[in-house]
């Protein structure tokens, strides 16, 4: 983020909104918030290549998927054209080189940085932000002492639409907190890191942004702010001298180089979710066999960065812009449909606060700053979500077809059946790739286990009948065997372990049988008058003698399982037999190495 939205921009920006650009700055900081948390929220459910795309799949469809996609991988390039630019803009203050020759060269650079792979190329990034972060720093600290606070006067010289409309241009700045979605596949912990990356990101940026640009506003006259191109480095001429302007001109290198490099990185894995799911051609998805890197759409997206660079500098910078915020309003769509689907395996580790007000709030905000933005934004708007719908039509319409949220949502309004569970199952392949759950034989027992899910109010003379009758072929025995000993195992003790849980366990003869049978009963079984009289959940055990070590630990990972803060509630919710399947299988506990 700290790149060409802080080097170049606020001179811009500041003849947009004069002294109010800081609030400008500070208000798409603001709005960009609604977004990042949702984008946050989905990645951490579904750490996939293309982060906020490949959530918006899953969630609105293939064809609003398609544009999503899209409009990442425009936001994301053109963010890292603009910021080759920016970094050719100072370098010539440096050295006398043609501007596209630069910009292309460190294209060039960063292609073959990111094809080496992503581990490379963080360790480059760390390098270049640490240096910058410094002389960031340094700025502020000496800067400060210079400041007239007479320039702030008057604050709002163009009206407060000014302020709003010029928030939407500035927009772009805040594009690296959508970078950090993009590579969520390849990120450890993503159920941490990815917030905290993503929110630990916007406040630093923020006050950083805030600070120099108050800073660059108060040393520098009005009619040189709003013509520079250099406005950081131009300030810092000021009260630092020429050294001063050329270490933040270094600065702002730093920076470029290492916005082009993150957003290369990201801008590419924008279309591998298209690729795999057919939306796109499938050559985008794949994956440079030694270096594990999506070679093919890097190339690709190297191609249309050196295009961009052909473009006037207002246009790039007014479309990355609107880019990111449809991006950010999609995100907020799609938070709202994946969590009102009710679907099972939505389980993300990060849950964004103040739904849905913060999602409404971000959806009104976002749709106005592209309206205040004026003609030539609504026009850019248009042509992007058309150039994705067609995309869509022409190429993913007979190929890409996915189960998505939305039609579990219309399913739960219209009382229709429009769905398979296949969303579910991916959902929950997802989770077990992400939370690197490793099968045992416990989960295989519940991957072929025998289901009731009962309506009814039942005593448990009825239940147990029930059970005997269901398990008695699967065990090779005669039911009213099985009924006896369940019903002598309950006169020995109570098998209720909570006043709505109970988990009967029984030893039968014989060699090698062990199962398990997964109840819910909505309206509840007496187990006992006082201290169980309406069990909705039951875990029926049955083993032979030679069993019974694993017996134990099957009874240790039901433990572990029912703590779950909201194991009740997602039982009683579950859809039908295979949910309820799913929440053992997913639950939270040690696996037997």
């Amino acid at each position: 983020m700290i790149s060409s939205g802080l080097f170049i921009l606020p001179g811009l920006a500041y003849a947009q909104a004069g002294p109010a650009v800081i609030i400008s700055y500070l208000l798409a900081g603001f709005i960009s918030l609604a977004g990042m948390l949702s984008i946050a929220e989905m990645t951490t459910a579904m750490p996939k290549a293309g982060g906020d795309c490949f959530t918006v799949i899953r969630s609105m469809g293939p064809a609003i998927g398609t544009v999503a996609g899209l409009l990442s991988w425009f936001s994301l390039s053109m963010k890292s054209a603009f910021a080759l630019i920016g970094m050719s803009v100072f370098t010539m203050m440096i050295v006398s080189v043609d501007i596209h020759i630069i910009a292309v060269s460190f294209c060039f650079i960063f292609l073959i940085v990111n094809i080496i792979g992503v581990k490379e190329a963080a360790k480059t990034q760390v390098v270049m932000v640490v240096g910058l972060l410094i002389l960031m720093f340094l700025y502020v600290v000496w800067g400060m002492p210079s400041v007239e606070i007479a320039r702030f006067t008057p604050f709002v010289t163009h009206g407060f639409r000014g302020v709003f409309s010029t928030a939407g241009f500035v927009f772009v700045s805040y594009a690296g907190l959508l970078k950090i979605a993009s590579v969520a596949e390849e990120v450890r912990n993503p159920g941490r890191n990815i917030p905290l990356g993503m929110i630990l990101s916007l406040i630093v940026v923020v006050i950083f942004y805030i600070f120099m640009i108050f800073v660059a506003v108060g040393v520098l006259a009005p009619s040189k702010l709003s013509q520079s191109l250099t406005p950081i480095s131009d300030a810092a001429e000021v009260f630092m001298g020429l050294g001063g302007k050329i270490a933040l001109a270094i600065a702002a290198i730093l920076a470029f180089l290492s916005t082009a490099n993150a957003g290369i990185m990201t801008a590419a894995r924008s279309l591998v979710p298209l690729s795999r799911d057919g939306l796109f051609p499938g050559i985008f998805g794949n994956f440079n066999r030694r270096f594990a890197t999506p070679q093919n759409a890097l190339f690709l997206t190297g191609f249309f960065i050196v295009l961009s660079f052909f473009l006037k500098l207002e246009i790039l910078v007014e479309a990355a812009s609107i880019t990111l915020i449809l991006t950010n309003l999609l995100a907020c769509f799609s938070i709202i449909i994946l969590r009102e689907s009710k679907i099972q395996n939505y389980r993300p580790r990060f849950r964004a606060p103040l739904y849905p007000w913060l999602q409404i709030f971000g959806i009104l905000t976002l749709g106005f700053l592209i309206f205040e933005m004026g003609k030539i934004a609504l026009i850019i708007t248009f042509l992007l979500i058309v150039g994705g719908f067609l995309t869509y039509w022409l190429y993913g319409r007979v190929r890409g077809y996915r189960e998505y949220a939305l039609l579990h949502l219309i399913g739960r309004i219209t009382a229709k059946e429009l769905t398979s569970r296949s969303l579910e199952q991916e959902l929950k392949e997802i989770i077990r790739e992400r939370d690197n759950i490793i099968s045992d034989r416990f989960d295989a027992i519940i991957e072929n286990s025998l289901i009731l899910d009962i309506d009814k109010a039942l005593s448990l003379e009825e239940f147990f009948k029930l059970v005997a009758d269901t398990m008695a072929d699967k065990l090779q025995m005669e039911s009213t065997v099985l009924f006896d000993l369940l019903m002598r195992r309950e006169k020995e003790g109570s098998t209720a372990i909570m006043p709505t849980l109970a988990i009967p366990h029984i030893v039968i003869e014989g060699e090698k049988h062990f199962a398990v049978l997964l109840v819910r009963c909505r309206r509840g079984i007496m187990f006992s008058q006082n201290i169980a009289p309406n069990v909705h959940t039951v875990f029926v055990l049955v083993g032979t003698k030679d069993e019974r070590q694993f017996h134990l630990v099957s009874l240790a990972a039901i433990s572990q399982i029912i703590k779950e803060h909201d194991f009740e509630k997602r039982w009683l919710e579950a859809k039908n037999q295979e949910d309820l399947r799913d929440i053992v299988l997913l639950g939270k506990r040690r696996r037997a190495e």
